[in-house]
Parts: structure tokens; C-alpha cells; sequence
């Protein structure tokens, strides 16, 4: 029984080699065959590689009192004392609320509007007034962020700006926008949302091309208008696409933009525009405390992380479509 038993677990062992290597050259005749895709994206995976996965061996820095003239490796660890002292720094919590309030309100604001201007643009059967729309809601967005806050500039300037002028013209008095702290986040949001409301509509539009036409066929049939249509087939159809997205929406909440507030920035609206990024330029970059900016920036990116993490269970749990 026991001379039996070797025989066939060597058996067994030697039909698991050959299964194995048939994998194997499976595996390897599959590379083979698809060489060209995987070609095509290397130049992808080599850019990421470089530019952001071997810059992370930097992020050390957060947890050392970085020296310049001792490099990253001869610098002393310091645990998490930067983290700390930014917790407890005097405008901790203006500058998260200011942080976290523009990326929620960009998020209210901001993600909707590309979803029903593509489900319009979707609806309308001139192909000249179609192209028309896209091509007006597509144009700013090759705006640069310097010209965009310099139209802000002029528009709103409460000597020779095209809106107070309306305003005066009306009976009010002159407002000095970019000054005053509780205009300044709607105006961040809402003038980008005017600037990227058509560029993100184009996915959206993407998934509605893929509909089965037959659906909405059918749906005439039993006497379904275009609104009911759109809210029972249109917006069904590219779900998954809204989940995914919003998902990603969700996971850079905190990663307000550094540019365009910082153009915006003065010393009048501060209270309203300090967020993050700001704080870290002017802490960390112009005072030269590199390992300050590194524990806030790394802080930064852990929340997000957490926040897509949590959301893309939740939204897997609920509907089934999530990133993974």
C-alpha cells in the first residue's frame, strides 16, 4: 500500500509539472501574441515608473529634519513631528475647513453639470447646433489658469468690470468680489465649472453613444417622451460611468489646486482661500522646510487615499460598479 501510495503522488506530482509548464507556454504564447499592446503601453508604464513611483523613495523626508547638506539617507528621523506641528499650527482648521468646503462644493456643484449637459446635447437632433454647443462649452478649457483669473480679473473689478457695471446700471452698489472672503469659494467653483463642465462632458456622451438604440425604440412604442426616456434609459445606461467617476471625484477631495487659488489669493480673502496647497508653498517651499511640505503633502494624499478606498467599497457593496 505505501509503494503504492509514492507511486501515485509521484504521478500526481509529475501531471502537476506538466499542467504547469503548459501554463507556462500558455502564459508566454499569450505575451507573445500580444506584444504589440504591451509595446504600445510601456512608454505608460515607464512614464509613471519614473516620474511618480521612484520619487516616492523622497517621501522618507517627512518623518526626518531634512538637511540639505546630509542628504535624504543622512538626515535624523523625527517620527511624526511635522505631522504633529501641523495639526497644531494656529490655522489647522481654517485652512482644512477652507480645503475641504471648496472640494465638497466643487464636487455639489461641479459634478453634476457635465452629466446633463451631455444628456442635452444627447437629445438635440441638429447636428450644426450640436457642434455648436460643443465647441463653445469645449473652448475654455485650453484656457491656461492664469488667463482664466485674469478674465476674473476684469469682469469683476469694481472700477471697470462688466458685472458691477450690470449691477450699477440695476441700482446696487459696486462689489468688490475677488476682495471679500465670502465670495471668493463660489467664485473659484463656479468659473471652473464653466471651464471644465464641456471637456468632461465628452465621456459622458461616449457612454451614451453606446446605448442600444432599440431601447428607446421601444420605449416610443409605449408612448415614453424624450425627459422620461432620458431618466429611465439615458441615465441607467451610463450609471456605472457616474459611479466610477464620482469615485474618483470623491477620492481627490482635498487636492484643491494650487494654482489658480493662489492667483486669486490676496491679502483680503485669505481667510476664505488658505487652503492646503497655499500653506505648504508658503511654510514649506518659501521657507525652505522640506520636511514640513513633505508631512502635509503626504497627509494630503493618505486622507484622499482613504476617502477612495471607503467610497469604492461603499459604491461596490451598493450597485456592483466600482474601480475594483
Amino acid at each position: 500500500m505505501d509503494s503504492q501510495t509514492a507511486v501515485n503522488k509521484m504521478a500526481g506530482k509529475g501531471g502537476s509539472m506538466y499542467e504547469n509548464n503548459g501554463r507556462g507556454s500558455s502564459r508566454a504564447a499569450a505575451w507573445l501574441r500580444n506584444w504589440q499592446l504591451y509595446l504600445l503601453i510601456a512608454p505608460v508604464l515607464g512614464y509613471f515608473i519614473v516620474f511618480h513611483y521612484i520619487p516616492m523613495y523622497g517621501v522618507q523626508i517627512a518623518f526626518k529634519d531634512y538637511i540639505a547638506s546630509k542628504g535624504i539617507t543622512g538626515s535624523p528621523w523625527v517620527g511624526l513631528k511635522h505631522i504633529e506641528r501641523f495639526f497644531d499650527s494656529f490655522y489647522f482648521a481654517r485652512i482644512l475647513w477652507n480645503t475641504l468646503g471648496i472640494g465638497v462644493y466643487e464636487l455639489i456643484a461641479g459634478f453634476p453639470v457635465p452629466i446633463m449637459l451631455a444628456l442635452l446635447l444627447h437629445e438635440v437632433r441638429s447636428s450644426k447646433f450640436r457642434r455648436f454647443v460643443q465647441t463653445v462649452t469645449y473652448a475654455p478649457h485650453f484656457l491656461s489658469t492664469v488667463v482664466v483669473v485674469g478674465m476674473l480679473m476684469m469682469f469683476l473689478s469694481p472700477v471697470s468690470g462688466l458685472v458691477n457695471a450690470v449691477i450699477v446700471w440695476l441700482g446696487g452698489q459696486p462689489v468688490a468680489f475677488l476682495t471679500e472672503p465670502s465670495w471668493f469659494k463660489s467664485i473659484y467653483v463656479w468659473s471652473g465649472v464653466w471651464q471644465s463642465m464641456g471637456w468632461s462632458s465628452i465621456i459622458y456622451l461616449a457612454a451614451l453613444s453606446g446605448i442600444d438604440p432599440q431601447l428607446h425604440e421601444a420605449a416610443k412604442v409605449d408612448g415614453a417622451g424624450r425627459l422620461k426616456r432620458m431618466w429611465h434609459i439615458n441615465l441607467p445606461g451610463i450609471a456605472p460611468t457616474i459611479v466610477v467617476l464620482l469615485i474618483l471625484n470623491i477620492g481627490s477631495i482635498l487636492g484643491v489646486g494650487f494654482e489658480k487659488v493662489f492667483l486669486m489669493q490676496n491679502s483680503l480673502n485669505m481667510e476664505a482661500s488658505d487652503v492646503i496647497a497655499t500653506n505648504v508653498y508658503r511654510s514649506g517651499i518659501l521657507g525652505a522646510q522640506y520636511s514640513y511640505s513633505a508631512a502635509v503633502g503626504l497627509f494630503n494624499a493618505v486622507v484622499n487615499f482613504v476617502l477612495l478606498l471607503t467610497v469604492n467599497r461603499i459604491a461596490r457593496k451598493m450597485g456592483g460598479s466600482s474601480l475594483w
